[in-house]
């Protein structure tokens, strides 16, 4: 095979790339379907285990009466245990044994918006790929102009085609 055999192949390569990289982060975010993400939870909050934290604090905080116990496969800090820079406490990434209460959690934070505990304000969101967050963005910056021009838009999850 030769030099322009090879370069006459690159089209194709980057076209199997670019599958595969769509494939790869599909396979991120469902295999991240479970988790949520709290921002705004004070450090030390928690005391020594987030998991006894989060059972007690997810029914008061959302007003949800769970049919299940609340169970997690995790449920850490993301980042460095102290304050980051902006002044805000790190992350707290749960990961849910049970889909349901999961998007039960998403869903009422969505229909509420902004939860409160001792005076901070507490936001919850989907944990997505870095990749997906990206995309996220890019639509999110033009959700002022859809409005303008009264289209209605969302962004769904899972998404459909």
């Amino acid at each position: 095979m030769t030099v322009e055999d090879h370069i006459a192949a690159l089209p194709e390569w980057d076209s199997e790339i670019q599958s595969l990289w769509a494939k790869i982060t599909d396979l991120e975010d469902r295999s991240r379907r479970d988790n949520v993400c709290f921002f705004g939870i004070p450090e030390h909050q928690e005391c020594s285990d987030i998991k006894v934290f989060l059972k007690a604090f997810l029914p008061e905080l959302t007003g949800l009466d769970f049919s299940l116990p609340l169970e997690f496969q995790r449920a850490h800090r993301i980042g460095p245990l102290h304050k980051t820079t902006s002044g805000r406490p790190p992350p707290i990434i749960v990961c849910f044994l049970r889909h349901e209460q999961a998007r039960q959690v998403i869903s009422m934070a969505r229909s509420q918006g902004l939860y409160s505990l001792g005076g901070h304000e507490i936001r919850v969101a989907v944990d997505f790929s870095m990749v997906t967050n990206e995309k996220r963005k890019v639509f999110l910056a033009l959700r002022p102009q859809l409005r303008k021009l009264d289209i209605k838009f969302g962004l769904f999850e899972p998404a459909r085609t």
